[in-house]
């Protein structure tokens, strides 16, 4: 049977940065999109207002200025490799972020089987029927699940913080990736560090149920896989 690899974006694949935080870097709107996150983080801004305040900042950002943030930020090593290992396996991927979609999806170019975002747009309105919620992640991944006709136990998850909360309490197979601490109390491993495969190299351990990487492992190993370009 095949497996599922769900990965969270912001502070996952995104070592200590958001897609926020990159795009408005990109334009030179960094501090204004700090004060954004920091507002967010400590619950003195809600979701849709988040956006509110964010999307105007990028008013007039070209697709090529996305691009380049999107190539600048500071991405785990290894992700290209670890898409295309799991693909060559037989196996899905899927990204599933409350970033904007339009940045998601750029991870696609690396290989992702699929993935998922807020439809929000620069410069456009904010409404929650717009956003992705943390419980939106377990919808879209119980409706892949049935999609691809698996169960729970055939999947495993990446994250980092309270937005991975519902579906690391769904999945039995999990991975903190740079976690807080609420995350790690969670996760069946941790991985600190900035290569993804070996978050990755984890993630199949816990999968296969046995403390070990399985038979394949040797492909999981850092030289022994392309690094992102």
């Amino acid at each position: 049977m095949s497996k599922l690899h769900i990965f969270d974006m912001d502070g996952t694949l995104l070592y200590g940065s958001t897609a926020s935080v990159e795009i408005s870097r990109q334009v030179g709107k960094l501090d204004a999109a700090a004060d954004i996150e920091n507002g967010w983080r400590h619950g003195e801004i809600g979701d849709v207002r988040f956006w509110e305040l964010c999307l105007p900042l990028w008013q007039g950002i070209s697709d090529e200025d996305i691009d380049r943030a999107f190539e600048a930020a500071p991405w785990l090593d290894g992700i290209a490799a670890v898409f295309a290992d799991i693909a060559a396996r037989g196996e899905y991927s899927t990204v599933i972020s409350q970033s904007p979609l339009f940045f998601v999806q750029r991870l696609l170019r690396w290989g992702a089987g699929s993935a998922y975002g807020a439809r929000v747009e620069p410069g456009g309105r904010s409404s929650s029927d717009l956003l992705l919620t943390t419980e939106d992640k377990v919808t879209i991944a119980c409706e892949l699940m049935d999609g691809y006709g698996l169960i729970p136990a055939d999947c495993v998850a990446y994250g980092d913080s309270s937005s991975d909360v519902a579906l690391f309490n769904l999945l039995p197979y999990t991975v903190a990736v740079n976690g807080s601490a609420s995350i790690r109390q969670l996760a069946a491993v941790g991985y600190d560090g900035t290569d993804l495969r070996e978050a990755y190299a984890a993630g199949r351990s816990v999968l296969w149920g046995d403390g070990s990487a399985d038979s394949a492992d040797a492909t999981l190993e850092p030289p022994n896989l392309e690094t992102r370009t």
